[in-house]
């Protein structure tokens, strides 16, 4: 029943999205560049114009319908639909990374917590436990009191903690890179 309402849902928006774009009366060569990305759940990206797009019906098997008549079928497997230019990709905003991250040590196995708070502080449970954090370019960037400094970004569709020795800058290169993992996700 979820996945109905949801596929009837996103029908809709792409309807109305797509019927703005035809309602135009001439297309500029600006308006050639409206796009609809589908992202499927395996990462890879299908970059549309919603110039030449007539409609997409989203009922098993999915299926996208052009113009001039041609269907292309679609994998069931969508994560997402993004609208705007397919070289853009969305970033996560600063909601995406509050929460208690798990994260991996660096050259040792084990693994600690960093807690991003909504207000920019930040708590760890391994070395110096205060921080704050900032949203830059669509990855926290945390700050440690003991001089360390961590990054939280998305890669794909996973996440990775990269970290910064006292005296390194975010533009050097990491000490250590480890895989980052949200223990308090949110829905969309």
């Amino acid at each position: 029943m979820r996945g109905l309402i949801r596929a009837v849902g996103v029908s809709g928006i792409l309807l109305l999205a797509l019927a703005g774009a035809v309602a135009k009366p001439a297309a500029s060569p600006a308006d050639d560049r409206a796009s609809v990305v589908i992202v499927f759940k395996d990462g890879h990206r299908q970059s549309l114009a919603t110039a030449e797009i007539a409609r997409i019906d989203l009922k098993a098997p999915a299926v996208i319908v052009y113009k001039d008549g041609h269907r292309e079928k679609v994998s069931a497997d969508i994560d997402r639909i993004e609208f705007g230019p397919p070289d853009v990709a969305m970033t996560p905003g600063r909601s995406h990374f509050v929460g208690k991250w798990e994260v991996g040590e660096g050259n040792n196995s084990g693994t600690f917590f960093i807690t991003l708070d909504a207000d920019g502080e930040a708590r760890k449970t391994l070395g110096s436990s205060h921080g704050t954090w900032t949203l830059v370019d669509g990855e926290a960037r945390i700050s440690w009191e003991d001089g360390w400094h961590d990054v939280i970004r998305k890669v794909g569709t996973r996440h990775e903690k990269v970290a910064y020795e006292p005296g390194k800058s975010f533009d050097d290169t990491p000490s250590n890179v480890t895989a980052a993992r949200n223990t308090q996700p949110k829905p969309i």
